[in-house]
Parts: C-alpha cells; structure tokens; sequence
C-alpha cells in the first residue's frame, strides 16, 4: 500500500510540476515577472534566488504554485501580469494544460515505440462461436463507428462496448474499400462478481508494424481518444448517466496505480498519460477557480476590451475553489466509504 501511496505521489507530483513549468516558462517568454516558482505546498524546505525568481521546494509533496506579479490583483510593475497585453496573458494561463497534454502524448508516443506492434481497428480473427460474426462482422473489416460514435483506437471498442446495455450495437465498418452498416450486431455477456453485466469482445484486430509514421498517427488519435472520453464522461455526469459514485479520489486512485503497476511500467506510464491527459483538459474547463476560467475571463475582455474589476473576478474564483474543494471532499468521503463497505 506504501509503495501505491509513493506511486501515486510521484505521478502527481510530475503532472503537477510539468503544469506550472509551462506556465513558469510562458511568463518568461511574455516578459511576465514571476516572484516564485514552487513544487509543493506549505512550508519552504529548499530556497534559492536566481534574478527576480524564488525557486522553492515546499514540505507538503501535494501540488505547486507558479506566483506571478499582479496575477490576482493591480500592480505598477510594468512586467505585471495584468499589465500585459491581453494575448500574452492568455497564453501563460493556457500554456499549463497544453503542457500537461504534450505530456501525455509524449509518454503515448514513446509507450508504443516500445510495443511490439501497433493495435489497429481491423477486425483480424474472431473467438470459436462468435456471436458478433455471426451477425455479420467479418475478418478484414475495419470498424469505424459503433452506436453513431466515431472508432479512432482499439480502446475505442471496448469502451463503447463496455457502456451497452442491451448486447446489441450498431456498427459502420469499411470493407474492401467501402462503407457497410452492420445494425444489430450481437455479442455475448459476461457477468461480474456484483452481477453487473459486460459484453466480451469476441474478435481479435491486426497489428501493425512499428513506424514513425504509425507511432505518431496512433499516438496522435490515442491522446485524442483520451481527451474525448474527458468530455464523455463529465456529459454523462451532467446528465445523469453517471454519478459520483463513478469518480475516484485519493485513495481510489491509489488504487488504480497501485492494479496499474502489478501490470507492468507501460500499463503506469499509460495511466499516467491518462491521467495527465485529464489534467489538462479539466483545467481548460471555463469552471471558475481553474485555468479555463481565468481564459473565460480573458476572452470577455478582450470582446469588451476593458478588463473586468479584479475583486469582482476574484469574488468568482473564490467560490468556484470553495465548490471544488467541496466536490473533493465528497469524492474522498465516496473513496472511504467503498473502501468501509
């Protein structure tokens, strides 16, 4: 459990600490001043002054700050960042999430460089009595949407088999160069130990060879899969189809590093691609308090062009961290409570 907790410490850490980087790095780039960069939050245990910079390393290895002269109220100093123009100030707020995302598709990149082969979504063989082949699905197709959602990894498959409820899936695949639909395509349940139902792939996919060209094309759609599934998954909790129940905190993400790890390092680097990947589009969010916020702010500005009162922008952030840290408790209490029972 220690080595899960230490594990899940450092891959946080490194998200958090690519975060700030790039916001660290944008300001200088913008001519912005930054009175401290730090990687972790309460008191100093490291401290070193370089030009107008603090550079720290805090006791508590939970979180980071990237300080900025006038980032949340006026300033004189001319290298402010409200002083900066408009543009500049977008893309310093911005530049933490696209971070996180190069992040991500950097460790996909380099996770399938290292495979043996790249999964594709060509149909290659199926299992003895497929039910899916026996609907009509065929050795060489290559699937292209199930349920009207669009396949662009093998992951893809899986997920939208995983979310079915009847056995049945519609499909788009293409065949000897053309589009086939294939409506009702069944496959066969497999129930777990809390009797919930899952559908079994029942077909196997093509590999294919180790390219630069591959590499990057695959990895390019994974991270965009990824991404997706982010919005997918915050639709289905703003409609309903999920609760929070669903989400992990802390301790069920200990967790899942912890299954992630007894895999093998590629099955951690993947979640922490993930991970990572969630960090950055989250904080692109225009939910105040978070980096999309701060952007949302920006953009009324500029269309407005004149700035809005900062206590009144503050008076938003706070509320929107307040809620935040609402939510996390209430995931945390979740994580406890499945643990309990």
């Amino acid at each position: 459990m220690l080595v899960n907790i230490l594990l899940t410490l450092v891959i946080f850490l490194v998200i958090i600490f690519i975060h700030e980087l790039g916001h660290f790095l944008m300001a200088k780039w913008s001519g912005v001043r930054v009175n401290e960069f730090a990687l972790g939050m309460g008191p100093a245990i490291f401290r070193r002054q370089k030009g107008e910079t603090l550079y720290s390393i805090r006791a508590f290895p939970v979180g980071g700050f990237c300080s900025m002269e006038g980032e949340d109220s006026g300033s004189e100093d001319p290298h402010a960042f409200c002083n900066a123009v408009v543009w500049k100030r977008m893309a310093v707020v911005v530049a933490g999430a696209v971070m996180n995302l190069l992040l991500g598709f950097g460790l996909i990149v380099g996770i399938t460089a290292a495979s043996d082969v790249i999964t594709s979504n060509t149909v290659a063989s199926f299992s003895e009595n497929a039910s899916s082949q026996a609907s009509g699905l065929q050795a060489g197709d290559e699937i292209l949407e199930i349920n009207g959602r669009s396949i662009w990894v093998e992951n893809d498959i899986a997920y939208q088999l995983l979310m079915d409820t009847d056995g049945v899936v519609d499909m788009v695949v293409r065949r000897n160069g053309e589009k086939v639909e294939l409506p009702e395509v069944a496959f066969a349940y497999q129930e777990d130990e809390n009797g919930s139902h899952t559908l079994i792939v029942d077909f196997k996919v093509v590999g294919e060879p180790i390219t630069i060209g591959n590499v990057l094309s695959y990895s390019i759609r994974k991270s965009a899969s990824v991404a997706r599934l982010v919005w997918i998954s915050l639709l289905d909790l703003v409609t309903g189809n999920a609760s929070l129940n669903d989400l992990a905190g802390p301790i069920g993400m200990t967790q899942v590093v912890g299954q992630a790890a007894s895999v093998g390092v590629s099955s951690l680097l993947l979640l922490a691609a993930f991970i990572t990947i969630n960090v950055g589009i989250f904080n692109l969010l225009p939910i105040p308090a978070l980096d999309g916020g701060r952007l949302l702010f920006l953009i009324v500005e500029a269309i407005r062009r004149k700035p809005i009162k900062p206590e009144y922008e503050g008076y938003v952030h706070m509320v929107g961290f307040a809620l935040l840290i609402l939510l996390m408790i209430v995931v945390a209490f979740h994580d406890i409570w499945r643990l309990v029972t």
